[in-house]
């Protein structure tokens, strides 16, 4: 089995450049989650023409609503969510700054087109929000509390796991044709 490389976010130019649909990685650093209706706040804050609560130039995004922290925890399980959900939002906050996003499952072509040059698509295991949630070492609330669970939070993380599902070249493990890296053709990736 290949070991993961260790990559830092805010992701550098560099890191962009160099990872490839089927890398594992383990990522560290600080993200924010935003689920659904925190992609529809910030695209219609856009529309508006009103500031962002948070700066998305070389942000990751991890498509996640976690559960709250049990006594003694940093935050509850906090698995991704199916990023089909998110595709008619990404275009538009890549064209913000956005460099990452962490979710499970398919992506349309017209995300991995959006990605191309700018941004990649990491794909976490579903199922393992508790193991997941292992890696956070903080958390707080970053913008729209009223949302509870889907509220946009900062996360830092320590070795989170994940594959390099579309990178910025176009290569997407949903899609190519080598079996290997059609490990999870239901979406579970």
């Amino acid at each position: 089995m290949t070991e993961a490389r260790q990559i830092t976010l805010p992701l550098t130019e560099a890191a962009l450049q160099s990872l490839r649909a089927g890398d594992m990685v383990e990522l560290s650093g600080v993200l924010y989650t935003a689920r659904d209706a925190a992609h529809a706040r910030l695209c219609r804050l856009l529309d508006e023409g009103r500031p962002l609560p948070i700066d998305l130039k070389g942000v990751c995004l991890y498509y996640a609503g976690p559960c709250p922290a049990a006594p003694g925890e940093v935050l509850g399980s906090c698995g991704p969510t199916t990023s089909s959900r998110m595709d008619a939002y990404t275009p538009r906050l890549v064209d913000e700054g956005q460099t990452a996003m962490i979710g499970k499952g398919k992506r349309s072509p017209a995300v991995t087109e959006a990605l191309r040059g700018r941004a990649v698509y990491f794909a976490a295991p579903g199922g393992a929000g508790y193991l997941i949630a292992q890696c956070i070492r903080s958390s707080e609330v970053a913008a729209f509390p009223e949302l509870g669970t889907e509220a946009i939070r900062r996360l830092t993380v320590e070795r989170l796991p994940a594959v390099v599902a579309v990178d910025a070249f176009g290569g997407d493990v949903y899609r190519q044709k080598d079996p290997a890296c059609q490990r999870s053709p239901d979406g579970l990736l």
